[in-house]
């Protein structure tokens, strides 16, 4: 199997970092276990418009966490055997893992399942998620500024905050706050937290976790990963799932009064379309293009989903 990874990596007679698998030569990797979650759980795991399911489960996401359950052990024991070479004490510290993408190409479920997959292993039993929405600036900074419309865009973003938060979780910390926020209200609540307490692996999950420091500064959040993976698709498949999960919560979550896209809850079958067409390429795919698909060579390891949003290839960095 490992030729046939190696062949697929080349296959295109270019060099590559990656070592491309096809999903059937990954799900070969899988651990002879049956898959620690029922359908009940899956439900409540996937996000709308994924359809994500047991096999795939157990295909593509059971190996990954056992993946990065080894990388993370790994890590644990190259960080005791360093600070016993240096006659420090040895503290234990969190092994956080980013994961990055586009609005709608699933890295929220897959975070989540990832979140749950890894906690079943020894090792890693105490597994968090934080997500980088808690971490943009409130609206009234965001409309003082002039870029409410590009919410999600590294600029809307305190990458400062984002960054001592990290560096506080990467330093051992017993217990870090991150601000909450509400995609109902689609602000950050203020005086919410989310408070993160030694766990054994962090992930971060955001469309520009992978981004570089910028210019004139020495360091970004993506520095102080340790694994790191990126969700790819095609740019009109993410389109046609955008729209799609618009729908669904124009015909749910808008319903709620209090939502702050209460105002679309009414709108036709064809004037939501619009809508969502409109945001699409106003701002998500813009964003897509020219801040989150150039970090794609940054990770770790890239999955590849079809069009059905089930992957098809796992990307995995040559070590």
């Amino acid at each position: 199997m490992m030729n046939r990874m190696q062949e697929n990596g080349s296959a295109h007679g270019h060099i590559s970092p990656f070592l491309e698998i096809d999903r059937s030569d990954w799900s070969e990797l899988a651990p002879k276990m049956d898959v620690p979650l029922t359908q009940a759980e899956l439900i409540e795991l996937r996000g709308l418009g994924d359809e994500l399911d047991l096999t795939e489960v157990a295909e593509v996401y059971l190996p990954l966490s056992r993946l990065l359950n080894l990388y993370a052990e790994n890590a644990q024991q190259l960080h005791g055997a360093t600070t016993q070479f240096l006659g420090a004490s040895t503290t234990r510290t969190p092994f956080v893992i980013g994961v990055a993408g586009s609005v709608a190409v699933g890295k929220s479920t897959i975070s989540r399942l990832l979140r749950e997959l890894l906690s079943r292993w020894d090792g890693t039993p105490r597994v968090e998620l934080i997500t980088t929405d808690g971490f943009l600036h409130p609206n009234s900074e965001l409309e003082r500024r002039g870029i409410l419309e590009r919410k999600g865009f590294p600029e809307s973003y305190d990458r400062r905050s984002l960054l001592r938060f990290v560096s506080k979780i990467k330093s051992g910390a017993a217990e870090v706050r991150a601000p909450f926020y509400s995609h109902l209200a689609y602000d950050i609540v203020p005086e919410a937290s989310v408070t993160v307490s030694k766990p054994d692996v962090l992930i971060v999950e955001g469309l520009n976790v992978l981004q570089p420091p910028t210019p004139g500064k020495k360091l970004a959040v993506s520095d102080l990963f340790d694994f790191t993976i990126y969700v790819d698709a095609r740019t009109s498949d993410i389109a046609r799932w955008y729209e799609e999960r618009f729908l669904r919560l124009q015909r749910g979550a808008f319903s709620n009064p209090r939502s702050y896209f209460h105002r679309f809850a009414d709108l036709s079958e064809s004037a939501a379309r619009a809508r969502a067409q409109q945001v699409w390429t106003l701002t998500n795919e813009p964003n897509l293009i020219q801040n989150v698909l150039p970090t794609r060579p940054r990770a770790s390891l890239i999955l590849r989903k079809d069009a059905n949003h089930s992957v098809s290839k796992v990307l995995l960095r040559k070590t």
